[in-house]
């Protein structure tokens, strides 16, 4: 039997009868093959395919068109499970308007069925306006990765009373402005705990402790294959780097000491052809 897509409504019922979602990220057409086989709720189509795949330093420079052309990727290969389209910086903070028409590109071009963007009580009219225009929206709050200049890096956020004050100040804008449900990033247990049972809306975590309506991680640190660095929340289920490195090592060895390719890795003559080739071949010699 065939996978079925959850539609919206049936997280926030999730979240009532307290099952929880499992999502992740994906850039491509086969992890997200691999990601619906295994039965995950929710993949989302992260901006961090900057550093994941593209090598960048962050996620500043990734651009509406690569975000599309990924999303468009993990909709075929995931056509049953609900997908996300992770608006990048620039796409959302210049005007309400502007932030729709971009809004609108994930759902006709990428063929997403929401979008997340980040920001709280700052962003609550681009929220509305996009929720306004039909179009399904998840914030993104606490450690922010657009705004990390801002933040002083990649750094936790609500440690402190006032700074956990800000968190669930910007979760509650989220939720007033329309947001369907919330990402907490790199905030405490506690201080998410009391939003996820603050907000009626799914509230999701990366990094934010186990109290929340599901939990998110980026493919690439879930299963080991991105290496440059590896935040503190992430669980580590496989580690490809070293399968896939191990591999062309390999290869490169069979190569060298002409291991490969062997005869059964080679197109032969069809039979009766090689009289014919033998007597082309004088031609040329």
């Amino acid at each position: 039997m065939s996978k079925r897509k959850y539609m919206i409504h049936e997280f926030c019922q999730m979240k009532a009868e307290g099952q929880k979602i499992a999502w992740i990220t994906s850039y491509d057409f086969p992890t997200a093959q691999f990601a619906e086989a295994a039965g995950i709720d929710m993949i989302l189509v992260g901006d961090s395919l900057g550093m994941c795949v593209y090598g960048y330093p962050g996620t500043i420079p990734v651009t509406m068109d690569q975000c599309i052309t990924h999303c468009e990727a993990v909709r075929r290969g995931a056509p049953s499970t609900f997908v996300i389209g992770d608006m990048p910086f620039g796409s959302y903070q210049v005007s309400d308007s502007e932030a729709v028409q971009n809004a609108v590109r994930f759902l006709k071009e990428g063929g997403v069925d929401a979008i997340k963007l980040e920001g709280g009580v700052r962003i609550a009219s681009r929220i509305r306006s996009i929720v306004d225009a039909g179009v399904v929206v998840i914030g993104h709050i606490g450690l922010t990765p657009q705004s990390t200049g801002q933040l002083g890096g990649h750094k936790a956020q609500g440690r402190t009373a006032d700074s956990a004050g800000l968190v669930i100040e910007d979760a509650l804008a989220v939720e007033t402005a329309g947001a369907q449900m919330l990402l907490i990033e790199a905030v405490p247990p506690e201080v998410s705990a009391f939003i996820t049972k603050k907000l009626g809306i799914p509230v999701l975590s990366i990094g934010a402790g186990l109290e929340c309506d599901g939990q998110l991680l980026i493919v690439s640190d879930l299963i080991g294959h991105f290496t440059a660095f590896t935040p503190k929340f992430v669980k580590r289920y496989a580690n490809v780097a070293e399968i896939i490195t191990n591999a062309i090592k390999e290869y490169v060895w069979d190569v060298k000491t002409q291991k490969f390719p062997r005869d059964e890795n080679c197109y032969h003559m069809l039979p009766g052809e090689e009289a014919k080739f033998s007597e082309l071949i004088k031609r040329y010699a």
